[in-house]
Parts: C-alpha cells; sequence; structure tokens
C-alpha cells in the first residue's frame, strides 16, 4: 500500500462522513421544518382564540358600562324591594 492508496481511502472516508453528516443535518433541518409547521398552527389557532376572547371581553364591558351612561337612578329606586 502506498501513499497514494491512503490518499485514495482518507478521500473516501472524508467522502462518506461528509455524505453522513448531510443527511444528518438534512434530517434535523426537516425535523425543524415539521416543528415550526406545528408551532405555525399553533400560533395561529391561538391568534384567533385571543380575537374572540377580546370580542367577547368587549361585549362585556360594554354591559358593565352601559348602566353608568344611563341617567342616574333616584335613592328610591335603589333601595332593595324587600324594605
Amino acid at each position: 500500500m502506498g501513499i497514494v492508496d491512503i490518499v485514495d481511502i482518507v478521500d473516501i472516508v472524508d467522502s462518506a462522513d461528509t455524505e453522513s453528516r448531510i443527511n444528518t443535518l438534512e434530517s434535523l433541518l426537516s425535523l425543524a421544518d415539521d416543528q415550526l409547521e406545528q408551532l405555525n398552527q399553533v400560533v395561529f389557532r391561538q391568534q384567533k382564540q385571543i380575537d374572540l376572547l377580546q370580542a367577547q371581553l368587549r361585549l362585556v364591558w360594554e354591559r358593565v358600562n352601559a348602566p353608568l351612561a344611563a341617567e342616574p337612578l333616584s335613592l328610591r329606586e335603589e333601595i332593595p324591594p324587600h324594605y
């Protein structure tokens, strides 16, 4: 086995190692893409839920504050009916 044969073996090993590393990186990239898509779906659903909750809160706020905007009640109207 001469020097040329050793260089050829090193090149083959380096090539196989590089290909293995590329395959590993491609697998990791694919996994990261899948996880990113799942996270995007979660964020999308959460944003829809936040929008719905904000709309509901706005309605509740309007209902709570509606009597405050009406004419002030007399003290007699504020007495509970059992008195």
